[in-house]
């Protein structure tokens, strides 16, 4: 889409509830909807992107109490926590909106007796069973093992005097709003949840006020009662654009509604695909386009709670990794309807193998031989080969298939295309091996070829990367110092300017984590962070013997020449289980070294590597090649190399 078409966007996140600190689970949802807002306005989109804070109901009222403040100081510290969090993970909100807001307050006293002139709402009692964390009611038949369906915590018996909003007015009309429109509740799977579970056996009748706490929305016709927390929650989509009940709507909530998307988390899909679509019929209001009800990010094997001790913040993370790089790994672990796991292991991993090998260390080495071998200019010079004809033509392809993959939603799937752009470009460089070209004068041209080629690609890869990476987009592109490439323009391969000139000082994007030592600092957060009482003495850990060699003397060990090496290119050794052969840059000297390390590395983790090597070794042949030296590693007890 054209920039000028500038068609409107409306994308929302679910509100956090103020009930304390957003985990990572909870702020993978606002990273998820910023990726997709960034790229709205990349394809041209004019967007608006709200979030905020849910902080009414009883739940606050009671934390507010424990902590000996007032409600109101309660939400207004975690709704600092939430958009201090938010900021930190750059996330590109357009509106924060607080069910506080004294215009959102007001909106939902109007909206409520309107509901109530018109016979949607009428007063009577409920009794039944009470879930104060979920503020839901339900009856015997719907609890699972005598615990609250939704989050299995206990529930008790309550009886009050209570509004309720006739659901089964617009069941029907719900129902065959749904069956006509597919594309509304996403993933599939909790489209037919909804339907089979709820809507098709008949809808309950809605409490949606309550007597017995006072911190809500007051009901302005009977202020004993104050409104039920999702009935002034969920209108926020719609007071934050200045939806006016009386018929004075805000200019910007013609252009905006209804919303394209309401990114949810799948635990309450319910509350936006049944009790909001029938709220907005009530309204006479259109509906949402779309609800998504994304999986979870689950800690080990479990959903992540504080009583269950598993609990990782973004902020945490952010400490150890960066923002970038848990931005990445939230949104590239995610899965589109299957749930998502996050360890410090799987992190270090991915930081390790993706962004410092894949995408890192193809940056720094371009750029690297743009000022080797040509001061930092990048010159076309049009020596091609079919080699080069296959990068274009998978870089191209794949703008296209992340557009596709952005416009389903499968944000996971866009952000692996995008990285294959950066694995194409590495294996392009063990194709051409530049540092070959660079030894032919001859050859000087098409050198020079190969390397606009690199940057070209890495421009293309950059640009498409600043949805999910904005501050390493950011950085890449100042390193070849362009712009970022409109996605307009990404049907074409060949835009940056011949002549252009890359940084003489390449920034190292990611450096490489010892597992090891980050967990060793893990651990060490964890005991700090530890009650007093749960400290323990850990044992000393026993030293770990090997069986010793015979002596040497220092005239021996003076034989052997020691020197620093990177491995420019790796590939397995056909036909054999152990064996890798690494080109290692030694000097202006290139070797070849034959290593049984392939349990232990894959090629692609090698390549980039500074490496310790014996020079001076007696050349040798391992399954037929040539091997010129022996790569130092050190081994663990269990075998394990680095």
């Amino acid at each position: 889409m054209c920039k000028e078409c500038k068609k409107p966007y409306y994308i929302t996140t679910a509100i956090a509830y103020t009930s304390g600190k957003p985990h990572i689970g909870n702020t993978y949802e606002i990273v998820l909807a910023d990726s997709i807002a960034r790229f709205k306005r990349a394809q041209g989109y004019d967007v608006r992107f709200q979030t905020g804070t849910d902080e009414h109901g009883q739940k606050i009222e009671l934390k507010a109490e424990a902590a000996g403040v007032t409600p109101k100081e309660y939400v207004d510290n975690v709704a600092g926590q939430v958009k201090a969090i938010w900021d930190l993970m750059n996330t590109s909100y357009d509106k924060f909106i607080r069910t506080t807001d004294a215009d959102h307050e007001a909106q939902v006293q109007k909206i409520f007796k309107r509901l109530y002139d018109q016979g949607d709402i009428y007063k009577g009692y409920y009794e039944g069973m009470y879930c104060t964390p979920c503020e839901s009611f339900f009856t015997e038949s719907q609890l699972v093992d005598g615990k609250c369906p939704d989050c299995g915590r206990e529930v008790q018996p309550a009886k009050e005097e209570a509004y309720f909003f006739k659901m089964s007015k617009y069941a029907d009309r719900l129902i065959q709003y749904i069956n006509d429109h597919p594309e509304f509740i996403q993933p599939v799977s909790r489209k037919n949840e909804m339907m089979n579970n709820f809507l098709l056996p008949g809808l309950q009748d809605l409490c949606v006020s309550r007597t017995s706490f006072n911190w809500g929305i007051p009901v302005s016709f009977d202020p004993k009662h104050v409104t039920y927390v999702w009935l002034d929650a969920l209108t926020n989509y719609i007071t934050g654009l200045g939806y006016d009940c009386d018929g004075n709507s805000s200019e910007m909530f013609k252009k905006y509604w209804p919303a394209d998307l309401h990114l949810i988390g799948k635990d309450i899909i319910r509350f936006h695909t049944i009790y909001w679509p029938i709220f907005l019929m009530a309204l006479d209001l259109p509906l949402p386009k779309q609800v998504f009800g994304h999986p979870w990010l689950l800690q080990g094997d479990g959903k992540m709670s504080k009583s269950k001790g598993n609990v990782l913040y973004a902020d945490t993370l952010v400490d150890f990794f960066g923002v970038d790089a848990v931005r990445y790994f939230v949104l590239h672990e995610m899965p589109f309807d299957n749930d998502g796991v996050i360890s410090w292991e799987l992190m270090v991993e991915r930081l390790n193998s993706d962004l410092a090998n894949i995408l890192g260390n193809l940056v720094n080495r371009t750029i690297s031989m743009s000022n080797k071998y040509f001061d930092g200019v990048v010159r076309n010079a049009g020596v091609t080969e079919d080699v080069d004809a296959d990068l274009k033509a998978v870089v191209l392809d794949e703008v296209k298939k992340i557009n596709d993959k952005m416009d389903q939603l499968r944000v996971a799937d866009a952000i692996t295309e995008i990285f294959n752009i950066f694995r194409r470009c590495n294996k392009y460089i063990d194709e051409t091996m530049p540092w070959a070209l660079a030894k032919d004068e001859a050859k000087k041209d098409r050198l020079a070829t190969v390397l606009y080629n690199l940057v070209e690609a890495i421009t293309i890869g950059a640009s498409l990367l600043e949805a999910f990476m904005p501050e390493t987009s950011d950085k890449i592109l100042s390193q070849l110092q362009t712009e970022k490439r409109e996605l307009s323009a990404m049907d074409q391969f060949g835009l940056y300017p011949d002549g252009g000139k890359v940084t003489d000082k390449p920034e190292i994007l990611f450096a490489r984590m010892d597992i090891k030592e980050v967990m060793e600092k893990v651990e060490a957060m964890r005991a700090a962070e530890a009650p007093a009482e749960e400290k323990k003495e850990e044992p000393e850990e026993e030293g770990i013997d090997i069986e010793a060699k015979p002596e040497i003397t220092y005239d021996d060990f003076a034989k052997l020449q020691f020197q620093v090496g990177e491995i420019i290119a790796c590939e397995a050794v056909k036909k054999s289980k152990k064996l890798l052969c690494s080109q290692v840059k030694i000097g202006s000297q290139v070797k070849q070294i034959v290593s049984g390390i392939k349990a232990h590395y894959t090629p692609e983790e090698m390549v980039g590597k500074k490496v310790m090597v014996v020079v001076n070794l007696k050349p040798a042949k391992l399954a037929g090649i040539l091997s010129e030296g022996m790569l130092l590693c050190a081994e663990d007890a269990d075998g394990n190399l680095s």
